[in-house]
């Protein structure tokens, strides 16, 4: 009997620490989140929620350790080698599910989803990756508690193994051998299940028992959710979208932009006008003061930006990873859920901004702050369009200061300078990607800035602006300003609001077009994409392009809804509504976003579902069609 009150133990003992594991996610994110959830009272319910998935991932452990001890005490197997090997196999998969529940809570606080198959995005940079967790300090933090927990389990299970692993002299009775082993192996088959249902096992979708995303997320376990989405992608990761007939994708991709066309509407640049496009890393529409007049604004210079522009304050990314930003403002396609944008079998040509610019005479700049093997994005855009690219390697070594290469203001800095050595008989494109808002944060030493913030990520925020300010007044300094369109347009958002699971915020961005003279400071309210950049840009600048981009010109074309990808989510906007759908769970809701209205509308609202989920379906599939058969270069549709 001793023996099988080993698994028992071993079960109460991981749950234990599970639990602790999800305290320490809770208060990491109410202490570190921009705004911390409100528990409702409800938190002992996503606590048991959270015991039921603990214990789903509990059985699975257990389920071999306990066939292997079952057969020990029937046969009366008295080598402590065999029942060591029981036990080595429980603590080392207790401590893997430890390693994903220590990993979560910088992923869930960052992204506000539980750790998934695409934190290993990132693993064939696995030096970026050592270097983000050694430089980081809170991420130091969340290992050395990963630490300290595993090795408290270590010694607490070696301890048990000890205590009743051992030799018995008397064998179980035969009839109560059999009552406790059956009901060893059903509890634990019914555990390694979740639920008593007929239908189907417990699921992601389980956890989901109230409207507060918060507390419907934090009882799921993260191991699951891990090796859930790792099943979900060996399905589908690389298999193409399927989401709607591709005939009917394409009609409504195609027919609906030229029912919406309206040419009075164009905003025309003169002949040769430059263009200077700066991708900002996760400067969310949240973050920008000049949208929240009532705070301290963390941005004076993009202020000072927004008030002489024309901006689109209702602009969504594509999606949530700066893979998704860059392929998507330069390319005008969409993220297709979790498929990588800049990494294929075969590299698409693409019919986008650089290659339309090059073929008008354009010179074509791309400078980013770090490696440019990071994301294939170097291979990718020399491949498609883009003349000199300037990255890490083209520094200095000793402006390098950690993971993501130079700091803002060097990369901006050399992108002067790479503007300054073109040929000065034609016009060019320059694009630029910043990256030193993104954890781990280093705030460089030795700037004219004194940050009014006491938060790093806040300051870092002030610097990323005073990086922006700097290079504009540089700019001004040059010839070429004035002959220049400056765009502004982040990557992505980041995750400040947690009413939905998939947070808007993480969407949400500001879209800016600046050219004192040219373009009068305007606001525009209608929806906008960021795919929508390049063709409104190409409408600006060419009398005539080929737009064979699911992309619209934003000055004669207004878009009846904005879509977008969240790695397993698809979100749909219209001026009231946020359709949020599932794929990998069949489920969907429907939101009233402007009111923060947490409550799932989509039983009642039904008939606003159909059109909204038809158009962002048909512009997805249609992208993944035009892919797949090679349409997307700029010679055909």
């Amino acid at each position: 009997m001793k023996k099988l009150r080993y698994i028992f133990d071993a079960y109460l003992i991981g749950i234990l620490f599970f639990t602790l594991f999800r305290l320490a996610n809770t208060l990491v994110f109410c202490l570190g989140s921009e705004t911390p959830p409100n528990l409702e009272g409800l938190y002992w319910k996503a606590l048991v929620m959270g015991w039921r998935f603990d214990t789903l991932v509990s059985g699975f452990i257990l389920f071999l350790p306990l066939i292997m001890i079952l057969i020990g005490v029937w046969t009366r197997i008295r080598a402590k080698a065999y029942y060591a090997v029981a036990h080595h196999f429980t603590v080392t998969f207790f401590i893997l599910s430890f390693v994903a529940c220590a990993a979560d809570i910088p992923y869930f606080l960052y992204f506000f989803t539980r750790l998934n198959a695409m934190a290993v995005n990132w693993m064939d940079s696995p030096a970026i990756v050592v270097d983000m967790i050694v430089k980081e300090p809170t991420y130091i933090g969340f290992a050395l508690l990963f630490i300290a927990i595993a090795t408290g389990y270590w010694f607490w299970m070696r301890r048990l193994w000890r205590r009743l692993l051992k030799p018995e002299s008397e064998p179980m009775p035969v009839v109560w051998g059999v009552v406790v082993s059956m009901l060893l192996i059903g509890g634990c088959m019914l555990g390694m299940r979740g639920r008593l249902a007929k239908k189907a096992p417990m699921r992601v979708g389980n956890a989901y028992f109230c409207n507060n995303a918060f507390l419907n997320q934090i009882g799921l376990n993260p191991m699951f959710t891990f090796v859930k989405s790792l099943e979900e992608m060996s399905k589908s990761r690389n298999r193409p979208v399927q989401l709607i007939d591709p005939a009917i994708a394409h009609e409504v991709a195609w027919n609906e932009r030229a029912e919406d066309y309206t040419p009075e509407a164009e905003l025309r640049l003169p002949e040769g006008t430059n263009v200077v496009l700066v991708i900002m890393e996760s400067m969310a529409y949240d973050k920008v003061g000049y949208f929240h007049p009532g705070r301290m604004s963390l941005t004076p210079n993009l202020d000072t930006i927004l008030a002489r522009s024309l901006y689109f304050d209702n602009a969504y990314s594509a999606g949530i990873h700066t893979y998704n930003g860059v392929y998507s403002t330069l390319y005008s396609h969409p993220a297709l859920l979790a498929q990588h944008s800049m990494k294929h079998i075969a590299t698409p040509m693409m019919c986008g901004l650089p290659h339309q610019l090059r073929k008008a005479g354009y010179q074509t700049i791309f400078c980013l702050t770090h490696d440019e093997g990071f994301d294939n994005i170097g291979g990718f855009l020399r491949y498609n369009g883009i003349e000199t690219l300037k990255a890490q390697l083209d520094y200095p070594s000793s402006e390098v200061v950690g993971t993501w290469g130079v700091p803002d203001h060097v990369m901006l800095r050399h992108a002067i300078e790479a503007i300054d050595a073109r040929d000065t008989n034609r016009p060019f494109m320059a694009a630029m990607l910043t990256c030193s808002d993104h954890g781990p944060y280093i705030y460089p030493d030795g700037i004219a800035l004194q940050p009014r913030s006491k938060e790093l990520k806040d300051k870092m925020v002030e610097y990323a602006d005073w990086s922006i300010g700097q290079f504009m007044a540089a700019a001004r300094k040059h010839d070429w300003y004035e002959h220049t369109l400056f765009i502004f347009v982040a990557d992505h958002g980041a995750s400040t609001q947690t009413n939905y699971d998939m947070s808007l915020s993480y969407h949400h961005i500001p879209i800016v077009f600046y050219y004192p003279g040219r373009i009068a400071p305007t606001r525009r309210d209608e929806l906008a994409l960021q795919i929508d950049i390049t063709p409104t840009v190409l409408g600006m600048l060419l009398p005539e392009y080929d737009n064979n981009t699911l992309g619209v010109d934003l000055f004669r074309q207004r878009r009846p809804y904005a879509y977008f990808s969240a790695d397993d989510k698809i979100g749909v906007l219209d001026s009231t509504y946020f359709y949020v759908y599932r794929p990998s769970q069949q489920r969907a809701s429907l939101y009233h976003y402007r009111d923060n209205d947490p409550v799932d509308h989509i039983a009642s609202d039904s008939a606003r579902v159909a059109p909204m989920r038809r158009y962002a379906f048909s512009m997805i599939q249609e992208s993944q069609q035009m892919l797949l058969e090679q349409r997307t270069d700029c010679n055909q549709h």
